[in-house]
């Protein structure tokens, strides 16, 4: 989905969240959707179910149907067995052949086989089988075998009399059989798909009602979001549930909510940096003068006059620099560090000069630094990171109007250096930080801890201190107020450096 962005400073040529929107069309047709496909793939699988259980059922009908036509040929021969030693007449055996669909009757008896009925019968057989004992793997290849190659073959088909030890031997032709056995398999077929049909149709609905539907919603949600990321009314309402699919609507409709609030404070800075830039051109010429007069200043004898004016120049010196750079923040990052060994009192105490902390105010602004610590920063922008800081807690303080233990308004800045690292805490007796605040700690226009503020204070302040390599972290405390801890380190000493500047001093 688009985000919207500002093609140029002043916004003239802007895209519109929905002018690269995917639109995908959307599925038509019963088979279109993934629905369809779930009824086709339904199908297919329940009619490859009823093949592996067709197979073993088509054997065992065959089976039943040869073990029928031994048991009728079985009643027969006990009858006409029963008649010895007359003999059956011609007539006779053709209608007990007919009867029961073969063209020989053998009954082994006491060892021997006798003739019971025959009618034409062939000079030879094509296949025989023994029905005593018949495993399925067998019974399976028999009955592929008479499906796809039966239909004129004589076959001699032998098994046992019930429980006797006599045995029935009939000769007979393939065709019925195979007739029979087609017959089955189109039974068989014709219920398969009607079996298909229905389980795929109840998968179908209860698919559809269950995911379908979910899936459907959530695309539609996601298209209309694209096509106006900033509408509220276009979030997602997640379904109650604990589903994967009511998980992901509850994730979408979070990072929808989320990307909205990204989107306003994109807007925020979009608007701001049109705002700057339309004043930054006009506050440039005005500090230009400022400090053309403040270079008047200097020459004047006065000794106040020549007390305040360095520090004047060094404020309009910066602010000159500032509106160059102001937009810097909105657009990349901040330039890089121009690092060099500074005094930190020095630049501590600059911080409390342009603070100028009314004396009336209450307010103390106690520096512990030592006199010969340094830091290996840039001057610049590490005045930025301690004046935004310092600058907070004395807005807090003046809001508050709250004292620490000591019944004083104070704050405190104070250094020491472990190794090659400088570590900077300033500390406040102010109210703390409110947890909205701690929550958005360093994330602009939401990391304010006052009333009106943007949070763009404590973001730079981050983003310079991690130029340098360095952290900055809200450290807890347990009296009340707010302290921030900064640690800068030293930069690696090339080991070039160390040997020039080692044959230098010597």
């Amino acid at each position: 989905m688009d985000v919207r962005q500002d093609k140029t400073v002043g916004g003239e040529d802007r895209a519109t969240p929905g002018d690269h929107a995917v639109r995908a069309p959307r599925p038509t047709g019963i088979f279109g959707g993934l629905s369809g496909k779930l009824l086709i793939l339904t199908v297919i699988f329940v009619m490859l179910a009823e093949v592996l259980i067709f197979v073993p059922s088509v054997a065992n009908m065959r089976l039943r149907w040869l073990v029928d036509r031994l048991n009728t040929a079985a009643a027969a021969a006990i009858v006409i067995d029963g008649l010895q030693p007359a003999e059956l007449p011609r007539s006779l055996q053709k209608e007990t052949l007919m009867a029961t669909g073969t063209r020989a009757i053998v009954l082994r008896k006491d060892g021997t086989s006798r003739l019971l009925a025959t009618a034409e019968m062939p000079s030879s057989v094509d296949e025989q089988y023994d029905l005593t004992s018949v495993s399925q793997p067998t019974a399976i290849r028999d009955a592929l075998d008479t499906l796809l190659f039966g239909g004129d073959r004589i076959i001699r088909v032998f098994g046992p009399v019930g429980d006797s030890t006599a045995g029935i031997e009939v000769v007979l032709k393939e065709t019925r059989l195979r007739k029979a056995m087609l017959a089955y398999s189109v039974n068989v077929f014709f219920v398969s798909i009607l079996i298909s049909l229905f389980t795929a149709t109840l998968i179908f609905f209860a698919i559809n009602r269950i995911m379908i539907r979910p899936i459907r919603r959530l695309t539609d949600s996601m298209r209309a979001y694209a096509e106006d990321p900033e509408d509220p009314a276009r979030v997602l309402v997640p379904d109650r549930g604990r589903d994967e699919l009511a998980v992901a609507g509850s994730h979408l409709a979070s990072m929808q909510t989320q990307l909205q609030k990204t989107l306003k404070q994109q807007k925020n800075l979009a608007a701001l940096g049109l705002a700057v830039s339309k004043i930054n051109h006009d506050m440039r010429n005005i500090l230009s003068s400022a400090q053309l007069m403040s270079d008047r200043l200097a020459d004047i004898d006065d000794p106040i006059v020549k007390r305040f004016a360095p520090k004047l120049l060094r404020t309009i010196d910066r602010a000159v620099g500032y509106t160059t750079e102001v937009l810097s923040y909105g657009q990349a990052t901040e330039s890089a560090p121009r690092r060099r060994r500074i005094p930190l009192q020095e630049l501590v105490g600059e911080v409390r000069d342009i603070l100028a902390i009314d004396p009336d105010s209450g307010v103390e602004f106690v520096v512990q630094v030592p006199p010969d610590l340094v830091v290996d920063a840039d001057g610049e922008q590490l005045f930025r990171v301690v004046h935004n800081l310092c600058r907070n807690a004395y807005q807090a303080l003046m809001a508050s109007g709250e004292t620490g233990a000591d019944g004083l308004r104070r704050i405190t800045v104070a250094a020491h250096r472990v190794g090659s690292v400088v570590s900077i805490t300033v500390d406040d007796t102010g109210p703390g930080m409110p947890q909205k605040a701690r929550e958005n700690l360093f994330t602009a226009f939401r990391g304010s801890a006052r009333s009106g503020g943007t949070g763009l204070g404590l973001a730079i302040a981050r983003e310079l201190v991690l130029a340098h390599g360095g952290t900055i972290a809200l450290v807890e405390k347990p009296a009340a107020g707010t302290q921030f801890r900064i640690e800068i380190p030293d930069r690696p000493v090339s080991l070039d450096d160390y040997r020039n500047r080692t044959l230098h001093e010597n």
